[in-house]
């Protein structure tokens, strides 16, 4: 069951449709549309369709409040990532996503993970101590063995985010639109201190599947009001609240 519907998970993002700010998702003919207001709204995802299940049931749902973390046996991420010189920059309804050609790729505890797409939302989903940062970008990764990796960026508001310009000087106002930005290299997104927050944990949006490898940058980048606005603009809500950690151990490094 478990990897049933990870696989659904992984057939949404990989359609632009589920993972992390699709506009449906789902098996067969029924596609349940969800959202983050009223009664399509995280509350009642578990509600709209039999796939979404774990979004009211599971036990190792994301995002979290990080704290309590524990210093554990992590080897720093390595990145290998391109400059992207066609991204295709989409509004899918719940998020702007990015979507990047083949060939970047993270190693994360020694499994290869290549990266999808990364997209942002604001507030941040995951807070530190309780607190929200006032953006994250999730780079959005898939091992050969289907597992999904995410890495999280925390952004501050101070100063503009020179790598994160173009992409928002093209950000398609309206559901269903994609523009292509001029080049962008996802490793500029990276602070430059690589310690991080990593748990087990779920798809933030439905069908909320298990088994996701969470890694969330410990050091902040910078973004400009202006951008985040911007971006909350298109969306004004964009996150699912924090959910029950379940005894779960959340590791650093």
């Amino acid at each position: 069951m478990k990897k049933t519907l990870v696989a659904i998970g992984i057939a949404s993002l990989l359609t632009g449709c589920g993972m992390f700010g699709g506009h449906h998702a789902g098996g067969g003919h029924h596609k349940a549309h969800w959202g983050y207001h009223g009664d399509a709204g995280p509350e009642h995802w578990a509600e709209l369709s039999e796939n979404y299940s774990l979004c009211g049931s599971g036990k190792a749902q994301s995002p979290i409040d990080i704290e309590g973390a524990q210093a554990g046996d992590l080897k720093p991420i390595e990145f290998h990532y391109q400059a992207a010189t066609n991204p295709i920059v989409v509004n899918n309804g719940h998020t702007i996503q990015v979507n990047y050609p083949a060939g970047s790729y993270a190693v994360i505890g020694g499994k290869r993970y290549e990266l999808l797409q990364f997209h942002f939302h604001s507030p941040s989903e995951h807070t530190i101590h309780g607190q929200h940062a006032d953006m994250v970008a999730h780079l959005v990764h898939k091992a050969d063995d289907g597992q999904l990796a995410v890495v999280g960026i925390l952004f501050d508001k101070g100063t503009e985010n020179a790598t994160l310009k173009p992409v928002f000087e093209a950000m398609p106002k309206s559901k269903g639109e994609s523009t292509v930005p001029a080049s962008i290299n996802a490793a500029d997104l990276l602070p430059e201190d690589r310690g991080y927050y990593h748990y087990t944990g779920s798809l933030t949006t439905p069908p909320c599947s298990e088994g996701v490898n969470w890694n969330v940058m410990k050091a902040r980048m910078p973004v400009s009001e202006d951008q985040v606005n911007a971006f909350t603009h298109i969306f004004d809500k964009s996150i699912r609240p924090v959910q029950p950690l379940n005894g779960r151990t959340i590791t650093e490094l």
